[in-house]
């Protein structure tokens, strides 16, 4: 089976916070090391999204082009996704020319199809800023659930798609004036004409979690509109309509378009330039995207739309994993108001693992879910280092006190055959959650394999027997390390890694290995720790540093060439 896994692409305004990494790139990271460790064919794709207003108007307040300001924040991005071990087969960016022409020949296809239309509007002017205000530059009350703060082209609150006119007293989001209305003309796709076709898409699909079915369903039933596509600022890609001379592409209606466009140029990196046909166009693949609540309609919908506006047979999204929302400590995200972890933040505190596994250990699947500090030390402390941790560590000093290379000809006893069995009943557990796209259930059931390696040692106590019980007992509990390792590799590969060299491994495992009891003749490595515990006193020196680190983002003086890295 072929995969495409795609995340929502960071747009590079500003570095992600840990709830836009847990909703897009970590979780797709760990769904496809996944998915490439049960051998599959697998091109996990995403880039900088670099177009649009925001980051015109912040180049403009640093009297630099955006060009310059994308160029030095998509190398931040991808220094820090090296950090996070987080690693899409391609990450590209919307300025990269394979796709800026992909998008073209798309909408081209689209526009002589007849499904683009032109329409004069009269849109929102700041005569203060002097430009037309894209959709999300106007501030409001959304007019449906009475959120004070909602973005003209979506309510983040409920989901609902909206447009600047539907707002409710709206401002200017750059200098918080009220806007004049202006006629322009723009160019419309006619969601109109798709909309049965989504709709049979939609309703067939029963590998949509319910989020995002109940969402598109609630558009659906409401009624698609026209939604205009291209926009009056000069950074984006130029529409390729004719008479659209100074109009540009919305930015939603082409950054998604970009994993099909990083498909096909990751393929032409590799020498291979046809390859990214049978990826898009072959119904032996599944298409799964990682993505926010609040990117649910532009996924399920707008993309599904623009396909099927080519004519051509695209594979459409076999499913969306769209998490509810990070909190922190009780409240959402603010970079003003120093709430939330940002990731170069995070790694400058602790190594990428301890985060990655937290992460996903408190993943937001079915509700929102809340990082607190607290919650943070306790499964570092707790799970991580107490239970995994031990668990490893006391199995492989073991091994290596007693043994140094794994013996061969050991026979297991009844008790240790029925003690390994539950192991691999627990990684087929691990597996089922793994395939689902449980991704928080699939690190919970393999903590069990070490919480059933902790009470074996504990009431066992295999340093007390025979030499043949011992080697039995020692033998099943390396076979069990090894199911753990492998079931845990996607979530934190650091750990892993240094796990398997001590194991005695020089390469990588696939799955199935996981599945087999460890090999005879490997020499074992010197065991150490993997993790450590993390003190109050360690946690309120952290917090320090970050302090630390905001007030010099906040006077402009913070070094993002060099990301800070963990102490030591």
């Amino acid at each position: 089976m072929r995969w495409v896994v795609g995340s929502a692409w960071p747009y590079i305004y500003a570095v992600p916070h840990l709830g836009n990494l847990v909703g897009s790139l970590l979780s797709a990271d760990v769904f496809a090391r996944y998915l490439k460790l049960r051998g599959y064919e697998v091109v996990y794709v995403t880039g900088s999204d670099e177009h649009g207003t925001p980051i015109e108007v912040e180049a403009i307040k640093l009297g630099i082009e955006p060009r310059l300001l994308t160029d030095r924040m998509h190398e931040v991005i991808k220094k820090l996704l090296k950090l996070w071990g987080i690693e899409p087969d391609n990450y590209t960016r919307t300025e990269s020319e394979v796709h800026k022409q992909y998008v073209r020949d798309t909408f081209t296809k689209i526009y002589k199809n007849g499904y683009i239309f032109t329409r004069d509007d009269e849109l929102p002017y700041c005569p203060r800023d002097k430009i037309f205000l894209p959709d999300r530059f106007v501030i409001g009350t959304c007019p449906y659930c009475g959120y004070p703060y909602a973005r003209g082209d979506q309510c983040e609150n409920c989901g609902k798609l909206l447009e600047p006119r539907l707002l409710i007293n709206p401002k200017c989001a750059i200098c918080g004036s009220t806007p004049e209305w202006r006629v322009t003309r723009h160019w419309y796709l006619d969601l109109r004409r798709l909309e049965e076709r989504i709709k049979g898409y939609i309703e067939g699909n029963g590998a949509l979690p319910d989020n995002a079915r109940q969402m598109s369903l609630g558009m659906l039933k409401e009624g698609l509109r026209p939604r205009a596509i291209t926009r009056d600022n000069k950074w984006g890609i130029p529409a390729p309509f004719p008479e659209a001379e100074g109009k540009t592409i919305y930015v939603w209606f082409e950054a998604v378009l970009g994993y099909v466009s990083a498909t096909i140029e990751y393929f032409k990196g590799i020498g291979r330039e046809d390859e990214w046909r049978r990826f898009w166009f072959d119904k032996g693949t599944r298409v799964v995207f990682f993505i926010g609540k609040d990117n649910i309609p532009f996924h399920t919908i707008i993309f599904p739309a623009l396909l099927m506006a080519t004519g051509e047979d695209y594979v459409m999204p076999w499913t969306v994993s769209s998490t509810e929302y990070l909190i922190f400590e009780g409240r959402k995200f603010s970079k003003s108001q120093r709430i939330g972890v940002w990731a170069d933040e995070a790694i400058a505190l602790l190594p990428a693992d301890y985060w990655r596994f937290y992460l996903i250990y408190n993943r937001p699947e079915q509700r929102d879910s809340n990082f607190t500090w607290d919650s943070f030390l306790d499964v570092v402390n707790s799970v991580m280092n107490d239970t995994i941790g031990n668990f490893i560590h006391r199995v492989l000093t073991l091994a290596s006190r007693r043994w140094g290379t794994v013996p061969s000809g050991v026979k297991l006893s009844e008790q240790d055959q029925e003690v390994y069995g539950k192991v691999l009943e627990v990684l087929g557990e691990v597996e089922g959650n793994y395939e689902a796209i449980r991704l928080k259930d699939a690190v919970a059931q393999s903590i069990e394999i070490a919480r059933l390696g902790n009470r074996y040692l504990n009431e066992k106590q295999p340093w007390r027997l025979s030499d043949a019980e011992f080697n039995s007992s020692l033998y099943m509990l390396l076979s069990a390390v090894k199911a753990l390792s492998v079931a845990l590799a996607p979530v934190i590969p650091f750990s892993v890694s240094s796990l398997w060299r001590m194991m005695g491994y020089s390469g990588g495992l696939r799955w199935d290995d996981a599945k087999r009891p460890i090999e005879e003749g490997l020499r074992l490595g010197e065991p150490k720790p993997l993790f450590r515990k993390i003190s109050r006193e360690e946690l309120n020196s952290m917090l320090k540093r970050l302090d630390e680190i905001r007030d010099l983002k906040d006077r402009g003086k913070y070094p993002w060439e060099q990301v800070y890295l963990p102490e030591g």
